[in-house]
């Protein structure tokens, strides 16, 4: 278990941030994903762990003056991390920044008997948060989605995970090939009784470079028709709404105070720290990002003593449209003038007050002083609605 004993937040502390730990390798790569996961046939645990601490330590240098608020292990894999390599980066990053009394510690992990075996090892190092990649709840949908597990695996997978931590989240991709409305119902409606606290619910989208991309070029898959997915979308917001689950951000939906504290920090536009290959972070008006390649990332830790790529001044307007493209992705909104104070332009300049005023007209947006939100109905045409509003 993490120690106790160390310094916490107090009161008067510094604003927490974020920190972000990539472990880029999987078992195999599925056809829909264009994030940064390689697979490898072998992986030398004692260069990582180190590659990972002397990366930490670069930026603790910079950033340790204000405790964490949430660690998140993304990937790739990292339910495939030794638990014991988990442990030593948490310990390690306590040692660094102290953490916030409530500290949430989130690990992706795929829904198999041989991760599913680590998750009380996990629990003991200290996750307390997990999030499985179940991707679908029909055996023929995982095999075209290229996952390795089947229904009954990802099952057993998600009950040993709501045995072993305090917090699960689970994710689905729909609008697939040939579902139909009915489908998606049955199957979301199996999903909101296994009782999480949290569902990520996303629509398959054919990303450049996957091999996806490569059948829908070929003409060897047709993806679903967008009105096809506008009417499984809206049914998943009914859904969820109705078992007490809804929507906070365009695909992530939770119970009463079990949003994601980690996502949250990205779509509020909070500092986060982001270290291993190809990750991001942005710190105190900084966007920094990590070499790619793992081969090239942990050459630059051995040559620089950190894998930083670049690390890029943001300027005002592009802190003030980050915000506000981020945001808006919430239910709850964004403060305009909260948003004019941070980047010192003014909200007359943030957004386009004619088109504000136009979209409210037809409740695709609400606007309540300097609070701006958009509608349900208007998440469904959220990349319209954004050029027309962000005028920076």
């Amino acid at each position: 278990m993490p120690r106790t004993g160390l310094a916490f937040a107090t009161p008067t502390a510094p604003d927490p941030q974020a920190l972000y730990i990539h472990w880029p390798f999987c078992v195999s790569k599925c056809p829909y994903c264009d994030f940064n996961s390689h697979v490898r046939d072998g992986v030398d645990i004692d260069a990582w762990r180190g590659a990972l601490l002397a990366d930490m330590a670069y930026e603790a240098a910079l950033t340790g003056e204000r405790p964490l608020s949430s660690i998140f292990f993304g990937g790739g894999t990292p339910s495939l991390m030794p638990p014991a390599l988990v442990e030593t980066l948490i310990a390690a990053a306590q040692d660094h920044w102290g953490f916030a009394p409530d500290i949430e510690i989130t690990l992706e992990a795929n829904p198999n008997s041989v991760e599913a075996a680590r998750f009380a090892d996990l629990a003991a190092a200290g996750i307390n948060r997990v999030s499985l990649g179940l991707q679908a709840l029909e055996d023929e949908a995982l095999h075209f989605l290229g996952r390795a597990h089947d229904v009954a695996e990802g099952l057993a997978a998600l009950a040993t995970a709501q045995s072993v931590f305090d917090r699960v989240s689970f994710d689905l991709i729909y609008a697939r090939p040939g579902q139909s409305e009915a489908d998606w119902q049955a199957e979301l409606a199996r999903a909101l009784a296994f009782g999480t606290g949290h569902l990520s619910l996303y629509q398959l989208t054919i990303e450049p470079g996957t091999r996806f991309a490569t059948l829908v070029a070929q003409g060897k898959l047709t993806p679903a028709d967008p009105d096809h997915g506008a009417t499984l979308y809206e049914l998943t917001q009914a859904m969820t709404a109705a078992a007490g689950i809804p929507a906070y951000e365009i695909s992530n939906h939770a119970r009463a105070g079990q949003q994601s504290r980690h996502n949250l920090v990205y779509w509020r536009y909070g500092d986060y720290i982001g270290i291993g290959p190809g990750a991001h972070g942005r710190r105190s008006g900084m966007a920094t990002q990590r070499h790619r390649k793992p081969e090239n990332w942990i050459g630059a830790v051995a040559r620089n003593g950190h894998g930083s790529q670049s690390e890029d001044a943001l300027g005002s307007e592009d802190r003030a449209r980050e915000a506000l493209l981020m945001g808006l992705r919430l239910h709850e909104g964004v403060d305009l003038a909260r948003i004019a104070a941070q980047s010192g332009i003014a909200v007359s300049r943030l957004v386009d007050a004619r088109a504000i005023a136009q979209l409210t007209e037809i409740n695709l947006l609400r606007h309540h002083g300097t609070h701006l939100q958009v509608t349900p109905a208007g998440l469904l045409l959220l990349d319209a609605i954004l050029p027309q509003v962000v005028a920076i």
